[in-house]
């Protein structure tokens, strides 16, 4: 009930409608939840892994470097498992999830924590979390030509990859040169975006503008509903973003696995979209949903007004 309320409130608010059958809401333990992501994986690393599987297994180092692999994996799931609230994820393909596919996941063990913590209203907060979810759900379903897009990219990033040790080298040696000029090397994307080549930075400079759109999108859908339907949003609000921006050994981790990219997203583009509402209406917003060219770049999210006028959106 609340995953479909959210859903026609989301379409009302945004126009975006979307296609086929409605929202479906599955509530998973974090073990579930951590299985569902790891089919995700296999599919986005698919293009990596059968070009340079057979290379890989040649390799004498191959056995151990899979068991670091695995090590490495295990604790990132399981340190993302632990604060996740709710995802909707597009990369299982529909015969790898069965009765998961297109659904949008609610980490329930997480929220229990958070509304026993802060004393929230089950039903309201669970609302407010189900509004951003099914905003991204919205978003790939009612924009025809956005799921495609996304996914060319990943298959873009990930088909570029090279295993490479010069590649090693040469990100070590622009990790060095950022520090020695008093630039964290770890600030654009963790330690993945230090073995990309110059192509790879485009392609991971759209996908970063891309999901800077979507997240920014998503929590301003959230919050502009949340206080109008959900009792003790502000609250929520300020609980999720000091959480989102803790410090300590959990920020550098986030940090050297690109997680800390994301946090930025978040602001990155509700700053872009709030501008937009405070200046010429949110409805300039459709204009980012005609075609993947008319999606704003990196340096558009920063500079507003430049978007506007390249997409013709100053007056709505």
């Amino acid at each position: 009930m609340i995953t479909a309320r959210a859903e026609q409130l989301v379409a009302e608010f945004t126009g975006l409608v979307s296609v086929g059958a409605p929202a479906r809401a599955l509530v998973l333990d974090r073990q579930r939840w951590v299985d569902a992501n790891l089919r995700s994986f296999r599919t986005t690393l698919e293009p990596f892994t059968s070009r340079v599987g057979e290379r890989m297994a040649q390799s004498p180092f191959a056995p151990a470097g899979r068991t670091v692999a695995g090590a490495e994996m295990g604790v990132l799931m399981g340190f993302l498992a632990q604060r996740v609230l709710g995802q909707y994820d597009l990369l299982v393909p529909d015969e790898a999830a069965g009765g998961d596919a297109d659904a949008v996941y609610y980490v329930g063990p997480n929220i229990l924590v958070l509304e026993k913590r802060y004393g929230f209203r089950p039903g309201d907060f669970r609302l407010w979390i189900a509004l951003h979810e099914v905003t991204h759900r919205a978003q790939f379903r009612a924009v025809p030509w956005m799921k495609g897009y996304f996914l060319s990219l990943v298959d873009a990033s990930m088909g570029m990859i090279e295993p490479d040790p010069k590649r090693l080298v040469r990100a070590l040696e622009r990790a060095a040169e950022a520090a020695r000029r008093g630039r964290n090397p770890l600030d654009e994307g963790g330690i993945v975006a230090l073995f990309a080549s110059d192509e790879q930075r485009v392609v991971i400079d759209q996908v970063q503008a891309l999901m800077s759109l979507l997240e920014g999108h998503g929590n301003v859908v959230m919050d502009r509903l949340g206080k109008r339907h959900v009792t003790g949003q502000e609250r929520m609000s300020a609980a999720l973003k000091a959480r989102r921006q803790s410090g300590g050994v959990g920020a550098q981790f986030r940090k050297l696995v690109g997680i800390e990219m994301k946090m930025r997203q978040y602001e990155i583009g509700e700053q872009f979209i709030t501008h937009l509402e405070e200046t010429v209406g949110i409805e300039a917003l459709d204009a980012a949903w005609r075609s993947p060219e008319s999606l704003p770049t990196l340096a558009e999210l920063e500079a507003p007004e430049r978007w506007l006028e390249r997409v013709g959106a100053l007056t709505v």
